[in-house]
C-alpha cells in the first residue's frame, strides 16, 4: 500500500490560528472594546516552561487575544499561588486562564490543589476535576478538554474519517492526555480500549485499531509491524535517543517507529511537527470560546447580577421587620457581580465589606456612568424620604430595568440614631440591608474619625502645656531627642522648617533664633477652632471645662465636644480623592492661629502622619446592598449645615466605573436642594471633576401644605388634620417651595426630574396638582412614586424619567468663581438660592473674611451653615421668602477639607436627646442574637 499522508500540525494550527483571528475580529465588531483574555501563572523560572509560555503568548498576540503573563518567584508559597489564582478568577476580563506546570518552586506546592482551584469556566487547560469529571460523563459541550487531546481529535478530524462506529486505542493512560483522549474517542462514539506499559497484549491490540493514539512517553515504543494497515496514528511523544550525526548529538523522536509505521498507516503525525503545534493552537481555541460563552452569559459591560423579589405586604410592616425577613446576599457575591476582585474586596462578616482604592486604578480607563444626584425641597423635621427615594430609584433602575447602577449614601450617626431621628438606611420596601448594621458601627469608620479628631484635640492642649514649661532648648531636646549621640529630623520636620523659610537638615546647625521659631508655635487658646468629638448626642457637652486636675499647673480652658461628624475630618474623607490626597489634605486643617495671627495647621503639631495611619482603612468604600439585592457604597457622612453634606467623591468615582457607561450612580445630598444640592455642585463637584446628569428632586404633599402655611410639623407628634385631608388651596400655595428648588437646579444647568414622594393620605388631585406644577415651573418631567409601599417597582416611572433626562443636553456649570472675594461668593449664593435681597456680615464675621483673606484661604469655595427648614436663615419663614437680609454671624475655615463656612443664624454642633429617645424602643434578642425595634 501507499506511505501514510502526513498529519501536518503545523500547517493544520496555521488554518485554526486564522480562523480564531477572523472570529476575534467579529467579536471586537460586535462588542467594541472587548477582547478574549488570557492568563497565563507561572512559578519560577525553568527555561523550559519561559519557552512554552513565549509560543503561547506569541500566538495569542497573532490572534489578537490580550495575553497576560504573571510570573511568581521560586519562592512562592501554595498560599500566594492560591490568592493568584482567585484574583484571576474574579477577574471579568480573563475569560482563559493557566498554571504554567511543572510549580517550580522551593516550597512545596500540591500541583492538583492548584489546578482544581482554577474556576472550571476559565479552565482553558482542562485540568481541573470539574472539567475532567464533565468530559468522563460525556459533557462535552459544558466543560474543557485538555489541549494535546483536543488538538488529536481536530488532527483526526483532518482526514475526513468518520470516528463514529470505529476501534481506536489509546497507549497511555495519563491524566493530562491519556485518559481524557479516551473519554474524547469514547463519546465521538469510537469504541476505545485503553492500553499501557502494563498491558501484557499490547501488539495484539494495538493491531486492533482503526484510529490509534499513542502517549506513552517512551521512544519508538510501537513499531510499525504492529499497526493494522490503513489505521489513523497519532503520536504524541517527545522523546530524545542519542544520534551521532547531529549536532547537539540526539535527535527528537515519537511513541512510534515513525520509518516503518508510515508504511502501514494511512495517515500519520510527524514528530516534530505533528501534534506539538495543535496544542498551543487548541489553547487559543478554548480560550476564543471561552470568550463566546462569557458573550453568552454576559453583555459586556452588564452585570450577571441576581435580584432579590420582594413580597410586599398591607399594612407595611415597620423597617426593620421588613429588613429582616429577607436574606441578604453575600457581600462577596455582591462584589463578584458588580466587577470587583476578590484582592480589592476586604469582607467585614457575611454583609459589609470595604474596597480597596486599587479598584478605581485599574478602571481607571473605564468610562463614566451618568451621574445622578437626589435631593429635596424644603423638608419638614420628619424629612421627605430623599434616602427612601435614592434607594428606590436604584431598585427600579436595577432591579425592574436591569441598568448597572449603584447607589452612594452617607453613613449615619449614631447621635440622632439613638436619638430623635433614628436611622437613615431608607424606609419601607427601599433599605439598605442589613439596616442594624448600617445604623451602627457599620466598619468603624467614625469611630477612626473620632480617634483622630480627638488625637488632634489632645495634641493641641499638650504643646499649648509644654510650650508654656520649657525653655525653647528643653522643647527642642524633646522634640529632636539624641538617639547614641545622633540627633535626626522626621520628615514632618523638615517640612516644618521649610515653611519657616530655614533651609536645614542638620539639626545641630540650627541657631537660637531657628530653633525659637521651630518649637514654638505660640497658639493664641482663644483662636482654637478644634474641638473634640463623641458619637452620641449629649447637650451637656456643648460647653465645658478642661485641664481642672492640678497637674496642668493651672492651665484650664473652655471648650466643648462636638458630635463626630461634625469633624473636618469627616469631610476631609468625603472629599478625597485617594490616600495621599487624603494625607495632605489632613496636615492642612487649620487647628488655631498663633499670636502673631499666621494659621497653625495639624502639620505643623506633627501629627499628619499618625491621622493618615488612624484613617488608612476609613478611606476605603464600604459595600452593602438594598432589599433588592442592588449595590450600595456606604462611605463618609459629613454634617450638611456647617459641612456639605455628602458622602464621598471616592465612592462615587469607584462606582462610576464599575457601572461602565451606560449605567447610573444615584448619590444623595442632605437637606433641601438649597443647602445639600447647591454644595454638592460648587463643592464636591469642583474637587471631585464630575459633571451630574441629572437631578432628582425629591416632594411631598405633606411639606408643600406646611409652606403654603399649614400648621407647624413637629417630629413625634400626631400631624394635623390639614395634612390629612385634601386641602388644594394650601398645597397649591406651598408649590412656591417646589418651583424656586427647581429653579436652584436648573440654574446649574441641569436637568430636574420631580419625584413625588407618595403617602397615604395624599389624594390623586393633590399629586396631580404638584406634577402640574412642576412641569409647570421648569421640570423635565415628575412622576408619582410609590416605594416606599411596593419597593422599586414603585419608582419604575420615575427611573424611566431618569433615563430619559440623562440623554438630554447638560450644560452644568458652577455658580461662582471661587476667585471672587469672599463676601461676593456669599452674596451670591443667598440672593440666587435662597432668595435674599442681600447680606449682613457682623462684626465677628468681617473679622474673619480679613484674617482668612490674609492668611490665603480666601479662594476656597463657601460653605454655608444655616438652617434646612427655611429657604432663609429662620424656621419659621416657609415657602419661597424674599426680600429678606442674611445675617452671617462669623466665619470659619475648614482648610483641609477645603471651604469656609459661614454661619448663619444659631445651631448646635452637638444635638441633645429628646425626651424620649430612639433608644427606648431598641432591644436586642439574647437567643437569637437579632436588633429588636424601631431605627
Amino acid at each position: 500500500m501507499a506511505p501514510a499522508e502526513i498529519l501536518s500540525g503545523k500547517i493544520v494550527s496555521a488554518q485554526v490560528r486564522e480562523r480564531l483571528k477572523q472570529q476575534v475580529v467579529e467579536m471586537k465588531e460586535k462588542f467594541p472594546g472587548f477582547r478574549p483574555g488570557l492568563a497565563i501563572l507561572q512559578v519560577g523560572n525553568r527555561d523550559d516552561s519561559n519557552l512554552y509560555i513565549n509560543m503561547k503568548l506569541k500566538a495569542a498576540a497573532e490572534i489578537g487575544i490580550s495575553a497576560n503573563h504573571i510570573k511568581l518567584p521560586n519562592t512562592a508559597t501554595e498560599d500566594d499561588v492560591l490568592k493568584c489564582i482567585a484574583s484571576l478568577n474574579g477577574d471579568p476580563a480573563v475569560h482563559g486562564f493557566i498554571v504554567q506546570l511543572p510549580l517550580d518552586s522551593d516550597k512545596p506546592i500540591n500541583t492538583e490543589k492548584i489546578t482544581n482551584a482554577v474556576a472550571p469556566e476559565k479552565d482553558v487547560d482542562g485540568l481541573s476535576s470539574i472539567n475532567a469529571g464533565k468530559l468522563s460523563r460525556g459533557d462535552l459541550g459544558d466543560c474543557f478538554i485538555p489541549c494535546t487531546p483536543k488538538g488529536c481529535m481536530e488532527l483526526i478530524r483532518q482526514t475526513g474519517i468518520q470516528v463514529a462506529g470505529k476501534r481506536a486505542v489509546v497507549v497511555g493512560r495519563s491524566k493530562i492526555v491519556g485518559a481524557p483522549m479516551h473519554d474524547l474517542l469514547l463519546w465521538n462514539h469510537a469504541t476505545v480500549t485503553t492500553c499501557h506499559s502494563k498491558t501484557s497484549t499490547l501488539a495484539e491490540e494495538v493491531g486492533k485499531a482503526d484510529i490509534l493514539v499513542v502517549a506513552a512517553g517512551k521512544a519508538e515504543m510501537v513499531k510499525g509491524e504492529w499497526i493494522k494497515p490503513g489505521a489513523i496514528v497519532i503520536d504524541c511523544g517527545i522523546n530524545h535517543v542519542p544520534d551521532s550525526t547531529k549536532a547537539s548529538g540526539k535527535r527528537v523522536v515519537g511513541d512510534v517507529a515513525y520509518s516503518t509505521a508510515k508504511e502501514k498507516a494511512s495517515y500519520i503525525t510527524p514528530v516534530p511537527g505533528g501534534v506539538g503545534p495543535m496544542t498551543v493552537a487548541m489553547l487559543m481555541q478554548s480560550t476564543v470560546e471561552s470568550a463566546q460563552r462569557f458573550l453568552e452569559k454576559f453583555q459586556p459591560g452588564k452585570w450577571n447580577i441576581q435580584y432579590n423579589s420582594l413580597t410586599l405586604k398591607m399594612p407595611v410592616p415597620s423597617d426593620i421587620e421588613i429588613s429582616q425577613s429577607y436574606i441578604p446576599k453575600r457581600i462577596d457575591q455582591v462584589a463578584r457581580e458588580v466587577g470587583l476582585l476578590p484582592d480589592e474586596v476586604e469582607l467585614y462578616g457575611q454583609t459589609k465589606a470595604k474596597v480597596h482604592l486599587s479598584a478605581l486604578k485599574r478602571l481607571k480607563n473605564q468610562p463614566d456612568g451618568k451621574y445622578i444626584v437626589v435631593t429635596g425641597i424644603t423638608p419638614t423635621p420628619l424629612g421627605e424620604g430623599k434616602s427612601t427615594t435614592t434607594v428606590g430609584l436604584v431598585q427600579a433602575l436595577g432591579a425592574h430595568l436591569h441598568q448597572n447602577v449603584f447607589a452612594c449614601v452617607r453613613q449615619p450617626s449614631q447621635g440622632p440614631t439613638f436619638g430623635i431621628k433614628g436611622g437613615a438606611a431608607g424606609g419601607g420596601y427601599c433599605q439598605v440591608i442589613p439596616m442594624e448594621e448600617f445604623n451602627l458601627h457599620l466598619t468603624g469608620d467614625i469611630h477612626a474619625i473620632t480617634a483622630a479628631n480627638n488625637l488632634v484635640a489632645a495634641a493641641v492642649d499638650a504643646r499649648i502645656f509644654h510650650e508654656l514649661t520649657q525653655t525653647d532648648q528643653a522643647l527642642y531636646n524633646r522634640l529632636v531627642p539624641s538617639d547614641n549621640g545622633v540627633r535626626k529630623f522626621s520628615d514632618i520636620q523638615i517640612r516644618r522648617l521649610q515653611k519657616l523659610g530655614i533651609n536645614k537638615t542638620d539639626p545641630v546647625a540650627l541657631t537660637k533664633e531657628e530653633v525659637n521659631l521651630f518649637v514654638r508655635l505660640d497658639i493664641d487658646p482663644g483662636t482654637i477652632t478644634w474641638q473634640r468629638v463623641l458619637d452620641t448626642n449629649d447637650r451637656f457637652l456643648r460647653k465645658i471645662t478642661i485641664g481642672q486636675s492640678p497637674t496642668e499647673k493651672g492651665f484650664s480652658r473652655t471648650a466643648q465636644f462636638d458630635i463626630t461628624v461634625s469633624s473636618e475630618i469627616m469631610a476631609v474623607l468625603a472629599l478625597s480623592d485617594g490616600l495621599d490626597d487624603m494625607k495632605k489634605r489632613l496636615g492642612r486643617m487649620v487647628v488655631a492661629s498663633s499670636k502673631k495671627g499666621e494659621p497653625v495647621t495639624t502639620d505643623d503639631l506633627g501629627v499628619t502622619g499618625a491621622l493618615a495611619v488612624l484613617m488608612k482603612d476609613a478611606v476605603k468604600p464600604n459595600l452593602m446592598q438594598t432589599l433588592e439585592g442592588t449595590p450600595v457604597f456606604v462611605h463618609a457622612g459629613p454634617f450638611a449645615n456647617i459641612a456639605h453634606g455628602n458622602s464621598s467623591v471616592l465612592a462615587d468615582k469607584i462606582a462610576l466605573k464599575l457601572v461602565g457607561k451606560d449605567g447610573f450612580v444615584v448619590t444623595e445630598a442632605g437637606f433641601g436642594a438649597d443647602i445639600g444640592m447647591e454644595k454638592f455642585f460648587n463643592i464636591k463637584c469642583r474637587y471631585s471633576g464630575l459633571r451630574p446628569h441629572v437631578v432628582v428632586l425629591v416632594a411631598t404633599v405633606r411639606a408643600l401644605k406646611m409652606h403654603g402655611g399649614g400648621p407647624t410639623v413637629t417630629a413625634g407628634v400626631p400631624l394635623p388634620k390639614e395634612y390629612m385631608e385634601e386641602n388644594l388651596q394650601l398645597l397649591a400655595k406651598g408649590c412656591s417651595n417646589l418651583n424656586k428648588q427647581i429653579q436652584n437646579a436648573r440654574m446649574f444647568g441641569v436637568p430636574v426630574v420631580v419625584a413625588v414622594n407618595a403617602f397615604k393620605t395624599d389624594t390623586k388631585a393633590e399629586m396631580a396638582l404638584v406634577v402640574e406644577q412642576a412641569k409647570e415651573a421648569g421640570a423635565f418631567d415628575a412622576v408619582v412614586c410609590t416605594h416606599w409601599a411596593e419597593g422599586g417597582k414603585g419608582a419604575v416611572a420615575l427611573a424611566q424619567a431618569v433615563q430619559r433626562a440623562s440623554q438630554t443636553p447638560n450644560n452644568f456649570r458652577f455658580l461662582y468663581d471661587v476667585k471672587l472675594p469672599v463676601i461676593d461668593k456669599i452674596r451670591i449664593i443667598a440672593q440666587q438660592i435662597y432668595g435674599a435681597r442681600d447680606i449682613e456680615l457682623l462684626p465677628e464675621a468681617q473679622e474673619k473674611v480679613a484674617l482668612y483673606t490674609k492668611q490665603g484661604f480666601g479662594n476656597l469655595p463657601v460653605c454655608m451653615a444655616k438652617t434646612h427648614l427655611s429657604l432663609s436663615h429662620d424656621p419659621e419663614q416657609k415657602g419661597a421668602p424674599t426680600g429678606f437680609i442674611l445675617p452671617v454671624r462669623d466665619i470659619r475655615a475648614s482648610v483641609g477639607a477645603g471651604f469656609l463656612y459661614p454661619l448663619v443664624g444659631t445651631m448646635s454642633t452637638m444635638p441633645g436627646l429628646p425626651t424620649r429617645p430612639c433608644f427606648y424602643d431598641i432591644d436586642l434578642d439574647p437567643v437569637s442574637g437579632e436588633v429588636n425595634g424601631l431605627f
